[in-house]
């Protein structure tokens, strides 16, 4: 508290999503999370990336929905009820990620994390930005600018779908 007795927010701590992938725990600041929904159905596309199952639907839009199993080299994983995708938003972009599941919200000390370059030496970490640990829990964070790097993965557009109630042929 300051001397005024309001309680002040504390800055040096920024909140994230956490998920799961192949056992290991990796987070996602909040900031870029527009919402989580359980896996459902996706729409395949033809002759998209092979780490793009498809698209969704949610909230009125079509969306492309990226496998991070598959993003990272993972073995496939049938999906189960405990499969998630967490929609980001990335220079204005949403893209859906599957991942294997996700339903923790924590606040990450900011000098807790660290560059992946100071921490994995010898490893290819082009899809890591910096790792921390929650408790006993080594947390990885994804550079989701690398991700969903467009030169690298072709995302399907991205549309708005107009759902029309009561339309008459």
């Amino acid at each position: 508290m300051n001397p005024h007795g309001k309680t002040e927010m504390n800055t040096d701590q920024e909140s994230y999503v956490l998920f799961q992938l192949e056992g290991s725990v990796y987070a996602i600041p909040s900031r870029n999370i527009q919402h989580i929904e359980i896996f459902e159905q996706v729409t395949l596309v033809p002759n998209a990336n092979p780490a793009i199952d498809g698209v969704v639907f949610s909230r009125g839009r079509v969306i492309p929905a990226l496998n991070l199993r598959r993003r990272f080299g993972f073995p496939h994983q049938e999906k189960t009820l405990r499969t998630r995708i967490l929609f980001v938003t990335v220079h204005g972009r949403t893209v859906g990620l599957i991942v294997d599941s996700a339903k923790e919200f924590l606040n990450l000390p900011v000098e807790s994390i660290r560059p992946i370059e100071e921490t994995l030496t010898g490893i290819d970490g082009r899809y890591l930005k910096a790792v921390t640990k929650a408790g006993d829990r080594l947390v990885l964070i994804p550079d989701l600018e690398a991700v969903l790097n467009v030169d690298d993965v072709q995302l399907p557009a991205e549309t708005e779908a107009t759902v029309t109630q009561n339309a008459t042929p």
